[in-house]
């Protein structure tokens, strides 16, 4: 299963980048290792793990400490060993979120009553903490609204994510090598 992984950091200056390799890490703890090594000063790191045009993990650390995770379905850890690294041990289906404060666009709603609840795509189950980016501008909904479009690549998703973080240049510049 081929992945891109890269961490994003924020530090004094602002944000940096970098590619992650996740080549024989062993669980999850270790990965949380190699995204602290990126910079150990960080006082946020994230890492976005995208899998074979499917799969979207987001990874959080605070100041290095309080490991927070986001899968955007976890078919992902039956279909390799990194997702079952990544995301398996998470059990919380986060499918019935009822975030209001994140109203979907009125042309994607169709007008009725329930488009308050995420489009979830009713094959995928995501999983973890989906509110892990609320206090940077990414609510629970619009992340489970942005995993569930129709069309949406999770480069995609990192991409938007990104743009409202404020770091989308330094990830697309690693994207680009």
């Amino acid at each position: 299963m081929s992945y891109f992984a890269a961490a994003v950091v924020r530090v004094e200056g602002g944000w940096t980048a970098a590619e992650v390799s996740l080549r024989g890490a062993t669980d999850l703890d270790e990965v949380a290792e190699r995204l602290r090594d990126v910079e150990p000063d960080a006082d946020l790191s994230l890492l976005f793990v995208e899998a074979d045009d499917a799969y979207l993990v987001v990874m959080r650390l605070d100041d290095g400490e309080d490991l927070r995770v986001f899968g955007s379905d976890s078919a992902f850890a039956e279909e390799s060993r990194l997702g079952a690294l990544l995301v398996g041990d998470l059990k919380a289906s986060v499918t019935g979120l009822d975030d209001t404060d994140e109203p979907r666009p009125a042309a994607a709603s169709g007008g009725d009553e329930e488009s308050d609840q995420p489009a979830v795509d009713p094959e995928a189950d995501p999983v973890g903490d989906a509110d892990l980016l609320a206090d940077l501008g990414i609510s629970a909904q619009r992340l489970l609204n942005l995993c569930a479009r129709e069309g949406m690549m999770p480069a995609d998703v990192t991409a938007e994510v990104c743009q409202v973080l404020g770091c989308a240049d330094e990830v697309e510049e690693l994207r680009e090598v």
